[in-house]
Protein backbone atom coordinates (compact mmCIF):
# COMPACT_ATOMS: atom_id res chain seq x y z
CA UNK A 1 0.00 0.00 0.00
CA UNK A 2 1.15 3.50 -0.71
CA UNK A 3 1.31 5.92 2.18
CA UNK A 4 0.86 9.13 0.22
CA UNK A 5 -1.16 10.09 -2.81
CA UNK A 6 2.06 11.26 -4.49
CA UNK A 7 3.40 7.69 -4.47
CA UNK A 8 1.73 7.07 -7.82
CA UNK A 9 -1.53 5.64 -9.10
CA UNK A 10 -3.61 3.85 -6.51
CA UNK A 11 -5.72 0.74 -6.77
CA UNK A 12 -9.25 0.83 -5.39
CA UNK A 13 -11.71 -2.02 -5.22
CA UNK A 14 -15.29 -0.71 -5.45
CA UNK A 15 -17.80 -3.31 -4.27
CA UNK A 16 -21.21 -2.03 -5.37
CA UNK A 17 -24.16 -3.95 -6.83
CA UNK A 18 -26.07 -0.96 -8.24
CA UNK A 19 -24.65 -0.12 -11.66
CA UNK A 20 -25.82 3.51 -11.50
CA UNK A 21 -24.24 4.09 -8.09
CA UNK A 22 -21.05 2.39 -9.27
CA UNK A 23 -20.85 4.77 -12.26
CA UNK A 24 -21.50 7.74 -9.96
CA UNK A 25 -18.74 6.59 -7.59
CA UNK A 26 -16.26 5.99 -10.42
CA UNK A 27 -16.98 9.41 -11.92
CA UNK A 28 -16.66 11.09 -8.52
CA UNK A 29 -13.35 9.30 -7.87
CA UNK A 30 -11.93 10.76 -11.09
CA UNK A 31 -13.35 14.24 -10.51
CA UNK A 32 -12.21 14.11 -6.88
CA UNK A 33 -8.60 13.71 -7.92
CA UNK A 34 -8.02 10.01 -7.30
CA UNK A 35 -5.96 8.67 -10.15
CA UNK A 36 -5.27 5.03 -10.66
CA UNK A 37 -7.13 1.82 -11.19
CA UNK A 38 -10.68 1.46 -9.99
CA UNK A 39 -11.77 -2.15 -10.05
CA UNK A 40 -15.50 -2.76 -9.74
CA UNK A 41 -17.26 -5.93 -8.66
CA UNK A 42 -20.99 -6.27 -8.14
CA UNK A 43 -21.32 -8.65 -5.20
CA UNK A 44 -19.57 -10.04 -2.17
CA UNK A 45 -18.62 -13.36 -3.75
CA UNK A 46 -16.82 -11.58 -6.57
CA UNK A 47 -15.16 -9.23 -4.07
CA UNK A 48 -13.62 -12.16 -2.23
CA UNK A 49 -12.55 -13.81 -5.50
CA UNK A 50 -10.87 -10.54 -6.47
CA UNK A 51 -9.14 -10.13 -3.11
CA UNK A 52 -7.96 -13.75 -3.08
CA UNK A 53 -6.93 -13.46 -6.74
CA UNK A 54 -9.00 -16.43 -7.82
CA UNK A 55 -10.29 -17.38 -11.26
CA UNK A 56 -10.39 -14.33 -13.57
CA UNK A 57 -8.64 -12.20 -10.94
CA UNK A 58 -5.33 -14.09 -10.76
CA UNK A 59 -3.31 -11.12 -12.04
CA UNK A 60 -4.98 -8.22 -10.22
CA UNK A 61 -3.09 -6.27 -7.55
CA UNK A 62 -4.27 -6.09 -3.98
CA UNK A 63 -6.12 -2.79 -3.66
CA UNK A 64 -4.82 0.12 -1.59
CA UNK A 65 -8.39 0.78 -0.42
CA UNK A 66 -11.72 -1.07 -0.50
CA UNK A 67 -14.97 0.89 -0.87
CA UNK A 68 -17.64 -1.53 0.31
CA UNK A 69 -21.41 -1.34 0.08
CA UNK A 70 -23.27 -3.25 2.80
CA UNK A 71 -26.34 -4.58 1.02
CA UNK A 72 -24.92 -6.86 -1.65
CA UNK A 73 -26.28 -9.98 -3.36
CA UNK A 74 -24.85 -13.47 -2.73
CA UNK A 75 -22.63 -12.34 0.17
CA UNK A 76 -23.38 -9.08 1.91
CA UNK A 77 -20.86 -6.41 2.84
CA UNK A 78 -20.78 -7.40 6.50
CA UNK A 79 -19.68 -10.91 5.55
CA UNK A 80 -17.05 -9.53 3.18
CA UNK A 81 -15.76 -7.17 5.86
CA UNK A 82 -15.54 -9.98 8.39
CA UNK A 83 -13.64 -12.24 5.95
CA UNK A 84 -11.23 -9.47 4.96
CA UNK A 85 -10.42 -8.54 8.55
CA UNK A 86 -9.92 -12.20 9.54
CA UNK A 87 -7.51 -12.90 6.66
CA UNK A 88 -3.86 -12.15 7.56
CA UNK A 89 -3.07 -11.23 3.92
CA UNK A 90 -6.00 -8.82 3.58
CA UNK A 91 -6.68 -7.36 7.03
CA UNK A 92 -4.34 -4.39 6.64
CA UNK A 93 -6.21 -3.06 3.59
CA UNK A 94 -8.37 -0.12 4.73
CA UNK A 95 -12.07 -0.82 4.24
CA UNK A 96 -14.38 2.16 3.95
CA UNK A 97 -18.03 1.22 4.14
CA UNK A 98 -19.93 3.36 1.63
CA UNK A 99 -23.65 2.72 1.97
CA UNK A 100 -27.09 4.29 2.02
CA UNK A 101 -27.86 2.95 5.49
CA UNK A 102 -27.85 5.48 8.30
CA UNK A 103 -28.98 3.07 11.03
CA UNK A 104 -26.98 3.06 14.24
CA UNK A 105 -27.08 -0.74 14.19
CA UNK A 106 -25.26 -0.88 10.83
CA UNK A 107 -22.70 1.70 11.94
CA UNK A 108 -21.99 -0.15 15.20
CA UNK A 109 -21.85 -3.57 13.53
CA UNK A 110 -19.41 -2.52 10.82
CA UNK A 111 -17.06 -0.92 13.35
CA UNK A 112 -17.33 -4.06 15.49
CA UNK A 113 -16.17 -5.94 12.38
CA UNK A 114 -13.20 -3.54 12.14
CA UNK A 115 -14.25 -1.25 9.30
CA UNK A 116 -11.83 1.65 8.99
CA UNK A 117 -14.58 4.18 8.24
CA UNK A 118 -18.32 4.40 7.65
CA UNK A 119 -19.69 6.88 5.13
CA UNK A 120 -23.31 7.39 4.13
CA UNK A 121 -23.43 7.73 0.34
CA UNK A 122 -24.15 11.24 -0.87
CA UNK A 123 -27.11 11.43 -3.23
CA UNK A 124 -25.58 13.87 -5.71
CA UNK A 125 -22.34 14.27 -7.63
CA UNK A 126 -21.18 17.35 -5.71
CA UNK A 127 -21.54 15.55 -2.40
CA UNK A 128 -19.85 12.45 -3.77
CA UNK A 129 -16.89 14.50 -5.03
CA UNK A 130 -16.54 16.09 -1.57
CA UNK A 131 -16.44 12.64 0.03
CA UNK A 132 -13.86 11.43 -2.49
CA UNK A 133 -11.62 14.44 -1.86
CA UNK A 134 -11.83 13.79 1.87
CA UNK A 135 -10.94 10.14 1.30
CA UNK A 136 -8.00 11.12 -0.89
CA UNK A 137 -6.73 13.72 1.56
CA UNK A 138 -6.95 11.38 4.52
CA UNK A 139 -6.00 7.93 3.18
CA UNK A 140 -3.39 8.99 0.64
CA UNK A 141 -1.95 12.20 2.07
CA UNK A 142 -2.43 12.24 5.83
CA UNK A 143 -2.59 8.62 7.03
CA UNK A 144 0.47 6.39 7.20
CA UNK A 145 -0.54 2.94 6.04
CA UNK A 146 1.22 -0.29 6.98
CA UNK A 147 3.22 -2.01 4.27
CA UNK A 148 3.18 1.10 2.11
CA UNK A 149 4.64 0.81 -1.35
CA UNK A 150 5.26 4.53 -1.46
CA UNK A 151 7.77 4.82 1.31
Amino acid sequence: MKNTFDAGPIDILLVEDDAGEARLAQCALGRGGIYGNIYHVGDGVEAMRFLRRQENYADVPLPDLILLDLNLPRKDGREVLEEVKEDPELRLIPVVVLTTSETEQDVAETYRLHANAYIVKPVDMVGFIEVVRSLKDFWFSTAKLPGSRGG
